[in-house]
């Protein structure tokens, strides 16, 4: 039996306000915002450009083999390369053939080192996504090929130029393999994205750093 005195009580009729109100109070909001800035992370490239990159590595030795052998052999070579010259034009003095030589000679030798020169340059920026560098690195492919292709008729007689010919046409295969990789999608991507961000704080796993 329920006793009166409970029910007719002002402390528990008070009461059922109070709860109604905490039942009907709006949840608290969160402190914590879900739309978390970007943050520059490091992230891997993807394997077409890891290929893109061992490729162009390749490649340059290729071309410091070619430039180390060429220097080696030259001795060997001048006199081909004055052979060269001479059938060309004969009716010049002994003296100008050995000048044309060695000038031919060093040309195509600080061709080939500018070159190596400008392509290692150019994988930096193809590592940093600079944008349209692949076209740079196509230009000097178009470059380099004839250039070499001219240069070895003159360069190229003997058994030594044999030797010289290989390397030079296994480099520039080697960069025209690389040029194709890095045109695959995924490459394509990575480049053009520029950054690898991520939605976090500056302090979650993978961030920068430098930030």
């Amino acid at each position: 039996m329920t006793d009166k005195s409970d029910t007719d009580s002002p402390d528990a009729g008070a009461s059922l306000p109070d709860e109604t109100r905490r039942q009907e109070r709006p949840d608290r909001p969160s402190l914590r915002n879900p739309n978390l800035p970007p943050v520059l992370v490091r992230k891997a490239p993807p394997f077409s450009v890891r290929l893109t990159q061992l490729l162009w590595a390749l490649s340059f030795v290729a071309g410091a083999i070619a430039i180390v052998y060429f220097f080696v052999v030259r001795e060997d070579q001048l006199p081909l390369i004055n052979d060269a010259i001479r059938a060309v034009d004969g009716t010049r003095s002994e003296e100008t053939y050995t000048t044309a030589a060695d000038i031919i000679f060093w040309s195509v030798f600080g061709f080939m080192v500018g070159m190596l020169l400008i392509q290692i340059t150019m994988l930096v920026s193809f590592t940093n996504r600079r944008p349209g560098i692949r076209w740079w690195q196509f230009a000097t492919l178009v470059v380099q090929a004839p250039v070499y292709a001219l240069a070895l008729e003159m360069v190229g007689a003997g058994e030594h130029g044999e030797m010289l010919r290989q390397v030079l046409t296994a480099q520039c295969g080697l960069v025209l393999l690389a040029l194709l990789v890095s045109a695959l999608p995924g490459a394509i991507n990575w480049s053009v994205q520029q950054h690898d961000v991520r939605r976090g704080t500056v302090s979650g796993p993978g961030a920068a750093p430098d930030l």
